[in-house]
């Protein structure tokens, strides 16, 4: 589920980048190519269409982020700790850790003959 709810996030990203590109800030865009005064869908229209088309857009990615969140998949073993402190735990038992000499030894080095 989760996958599919993340190829619907990227699929409204790239139509919202499409819509956010054909509009024009000042009332041109997609609408300014179609200056004949016999079209079915006149400059306000097509305005008014992309304008409606990206909030759309952009109110149904907050709420497809949003139950993304919801269902994002966890791992039930870690018990609210991290998932970091669990690997941690898994790679180093206590109980194999091989144990190394505490104490310094007496004996000073040898020293080098040849100085």
């Amino acid at each position: 589920m989760y996958t599919l709810i993340s190829i619907l996030i990227v699929a409204v990203c790239v139509f919202l980048t499409l819509i956010v590109l054909v509009q024009n800030s000042k009332g041109g865009g997609l609408a300014a190519n179609f200056s004949a005064s016999n079209q079915i869908m006149g400059v306000r229209k097509t305005a008014d269409f992309l304008e409606k088309a990206t909030w759309t857009l952009a109110g149904s990615l907050v709420v497809l982020c949003m139950l993304a969140a919801f269902i994002l998949p966890s791992s039930e073993a870690t018990e609210g700790k991290s998932i970091v402190d669990s690997k941690i735990e898994d790679l180093a038992d206590p109980a194999t850790v091989p144990s190394f000499p505490i104490t310094v030894p007496t004996t000073p080095p040898a020293e080098d003959p040849s100085e």
